[in-house]
């Protein structure tokens, strides 16, 4: 029997699933939810086999949802409308529907991903290329979601100091402390809002609104000091980049 869960928040997209589902006698629904943040609850504890999954909902995006889970499984997404997002798709392999959908279109993604938990194939890697396929859209960054043990945060661009690259990921250094995320530093780089932000160095990204001041370290070699007294190395583009946006 597959394991399915429903993550959406309409009550009614709910009810059509469910209605669609009943030709498919060896998938159960064991749980609904009405946000990301049940639906990561669910997922984590449940361990599905199958979700369905709504892109656009409040506290949480389907996409952010699926950021923090380290093994996914087999989704099938919905959306109602996301040009971002459709245009994603279809430079991958991972199937949606786009809502409202009939149940001709439903039964067809039903059995591919039927398929895909049959063959045990990983899913990480797919749900991996579809975000990377997102990220090469160009949709600006307007915050940043981490997660801590089972606590989500949800961290305003405004409370953000500094992005530190570590290994496969990124520290988030922000007001409420140091948060580690799997984002790659050239997609915050590229979808950062402009001026708010700037590379200044490989490792390091900054806000401008946390930058104290620009010291000389030694020869054509610079140091920069956060107000929180941190101090990072600038590298000969990020100098160049600073003087383009302070304009000092």
């Amino acid at each position: 029997m597959i394991k399915a869960i429903i993550i959406d928040d309409e009550q009614l997209a709910r009810d059509i699933i469910l209605a669609f589902l009943k030709p498919f006698e060896n998938i159960e629904v064991v749980q609904q939810c009405s946000d990301g943040f049940q639906g990561l609850k669910a997922v984590q504890e449940i361990k599905p086999d199958l979700i369905f999954l709504d892109i656009q909902m409040p506290k949480i995006t389907g996409f952010e949802m699926l950021e923090l889970i380290e093994e996914p499984p087999v989704v099938i997404f919905s959306t109602a409308f996301d040009e971002y997002a459709l245009k994603a798709f279809e430079l991958n392999a991972t199937d949606y529907l786009l809502k409202p959908y009939t149940d001709t279109r439903f039964a067809e993604a039903v059995k591919k991903a039927i398929e895909k938990i049959e063959s045990q194939a990983p899913v990480k890697g797919e749900i991996d290329s579809l975000n990377e396929s997102r990220e090469s859209m160009g949709e600006t960054i307007d915050r940043i979601v981490v997660k801590t043990g089972n606590k989500i945060h949800i961290l305003a661009l405004a409370d953000i100091h500094h992005f530190e690259a570590q290994d496969d990921y990124v520290a988030v250094h922000a007001e409420q402390g140091k948060f580690l995320k799997q984002i790659r530093m050239k997609h915050l780089e590229e979808n950062l809002p402009n001026g708010e932000f700037i590379r200044i160095h490989r490792s390091h990204i900054v806000a401008t609104s946390a930058i104290e001041k620009l010291e000389l370290y030694e020869k054509d070699s610079y140091l920069l000091s956060l107000k929180n007294g941190k101090q990072l190395p600038v590298s000969r583009s990020g100098h160049g980049r600073l003087k383009e946006v302070l304009r000092y």
